[in-house]
């Protein structure tokens, strides 16, 4: 678990312009650990600030030799490349932390703590999280949740990697700000970093996963106003199987539908479309209640993605995402989250 006294240098190389560093990004907004250095040789010596909005003064370096120079102590693979293994040359600077006496946060799918090129060089206090493991002790669901008495706000989207993680925690912290007893639950690599607890849901067996998401929701639920569930994968991803588990085991009392504004087709499957937003608040309804045999959840509200637009195309985009469902809209990173709290809290 990451601390605040730990200092992190995160291997970034082609993810802070590239489709794959979701995770450094994340934690660059997020954490609560000093970022001392970004390794990515694509942006070495450019400005964070220019690159991500990102109101972090961080250095971008090309090399872990040259992270060095500010004394990290803890090196986080930031970046998820396709098929979830990193080329050779990457690889060799994550040995090269580990030799120089750096702890390591790992979430990719291979495990490394007991990794036979990483092990021997470890020494001392020093350690490898693997983050995607399986939880100990799981059983499968039973829809328990729907019982709790806070309320339990699953974001939902049309695809995946449209900000459902950043959504959740943009909503969670409002919360506390607050004064609720707010909890977040974290379901992925990036969320469990930040928050140092959760359920790595693709790392667990299918037929635990709903179960795992549950044993975590009752355990927050027990001692809380509110509890944020990360949400993902998307119904309209073929590649996806993460979004039945999540409704089965939080129970949901509310949904927030996240997407990126003009995007019409999913992004690895250009051939398979995302049906009108309309469309996919209705279908994640039906199928949140399944019938009646689970907590009767609603959308309550759109949470739009425009980190690519200029603000007047987000402010058209969002009121035009409004008039389409009839639901309040808005873009929680640039205009904050207080219409998609207002949603969720009132008692309609």
């Amino acid at each position: 678990m990451l601390t605040e006294r730990n200092r992190l240098a995160i291997l970034m190389h082609e993810g802070l312009r590239g489709p794959f560093g979701k995770t450094g990004i994340g934690l660059l907004r997020y954490s609560r650990a000093p970022v001392v250095a970004v390794i990515d040789y694509e942006c070495a010596g450019q400005s964070l600030f220019a690159l991500t909005g990102i109101p972090r003064e961080v250095p971008i370096v090309a090399s872990l030799q040259d992270a060095l120079a500010y004394q990290p102590d803890t090196l986080v693979i930031g970046i998820a490349p396709p098929g979830g293994t990193l080329p050779d040359a990457w690889w060799q600077e994550v040995k090269q932390a580990i030799m120089a006496g750096l702890n390591l946060v790992n979430g990719l799918h291979l495990p490394l703590a007991e990794h036979p090129d990483l092990k021997p060089l470890l020494h001392g206090c020093q350690w490898i999280w693997d983050i995607r493991r399986e939880p100990p002790g799981l059983q499968v669901g039973t829809g328990a949740a729907r019982y709790l008495p806070c309320k339990r706000v699953l974001t939902v989207g049309t695809d995946m990697a449209v900000g459902k993680m950043t959504v959740s925690i943009e909503m969670h912290r409002a919360c506390l700000q607050r004064g609720l007893r707010s909890k977040f639950l974290a379901t992925g690599q990036t969320g469990i970093m930040i928050e140092g607890d959760g359920v790595a849901l693709d790392a667990v067996r299918v037929d635990f996963a709903s179960g795992a998401v549950e044993q975590s929701v009752l355990r927050l639920g027990q001692d809380a106003d509110i509890v944020h569930v990360e949400g993902q994968g998307a119904l309209f991803n073929p590649a996806s199987t993460a979004t039945l588990p999540l409704l089965r085991g939080a129970q949901p009392t509310h949904l927030v539908l996240v997407h990126r504004a003009g995007q019409t087709h999913i992004m690895r499957y250009t051939d398979v479309p995302i049906p009108p937003l309309a469309v996919a608040v209705r279908l994640y309804e039906e199928l949140a209640s399944a019938g009646g045999a689970f907590y009767p959840a609603r959308v309550a509200a759109i949470a739009l993605n425009t980190a690519h637009l200029s603000e007047w195309e987000a402010r058209t985009a969002i009121e035009q995402a409004s008039e389409e469902t009839g639901l309040p809209c808005t873009d929680p990173v640039r205009f904050g989250v207080e219409a998609l709290l207002e949603a969720v809290l009132s008692p309609a």
